[in-house]
């Protein structure tokens, strides 16, 4: 995720949901990932909502997001004990699935999903599908995390989801996965 030589991308004002986790097998490359992605986020003023999950905190992600400034909110589903080090992050606990969903749906210009775990994934697929699949999905396929997904669209979305290709939205760079998102999302 080295920053490009172009001028980044405006925020406009934006609010993302990011899923990710670092819970369970996967890529050791995970916590890296996260770290990335909030400084960049941070660093462009987009305001990042963490929907959180049986108490599966992205703490690299929050973590990095804060150090470079950035505005960091937390939707769990249950009270959560933070470390030290998140404890300026708002917390907002929502218990009600639909209404945590909802909430993303509402509050959120688009979801970004992280290589992380299944339940992070299930997770912002259900969101996006409870919210009527309205908000743009920009998947990170670092090391092929997201390559059933993409089959998937390819193979499905392209047929029955209008403009599939402004609402999902899956690339190996985070610069080239933020360009091409922010390119879909308001003014």
């Amino acid at each position: 995720m080295a920053e490009t030589a172009k001028s980044p991308v405006p925020a406009r004002n934006l609010t993302v949901a990011v899923y990710t986790s670092d819970r369970g097998a996967g890529d050791a490359e995970r916590a890296s990932i996260m770290s990335q992605a909030g400084a960049f986020l941070a660093r462009r003023g987009v305001k990042i909502v963490c929907p959180i999950e049986n108490q599966d905190v992205c703490v690299p992600l929050i973590k990095s997001a804060l150090s470079a400034g950035g505005d960091v909110r937390i939707v769990a589903d249950s009270k959560l004990s933070l470390p030290s080090a998140l404890s300026t992050v708002a917390v907002e606990q929502i218990v009600a699935i639909e209404k945590r969903r909802a909430f993303v749906g509402k509050s959120c210009n688009a979801m970004i999903g992280l290589p992380g775990s299944l339940a992070s994934v299930t997770n912002l697929y259900e969101t996006w599908v409870e919210t009527g699949g309205t908000l743009p999905v920009a998947l990170l396929n670092r090391n092929r995390a997201y390559e059933v997904m993409r089959g998937i669209a390819m193979d499905i979305f392209q047929h029955t989801v209008p403009a599939w290709e402004k609402k999902l939205i899956i690339s190996e760079s985070f610069d080239d996965l933020w360009n091409r998102l922010a390119k879909v999302l308001p003014n």
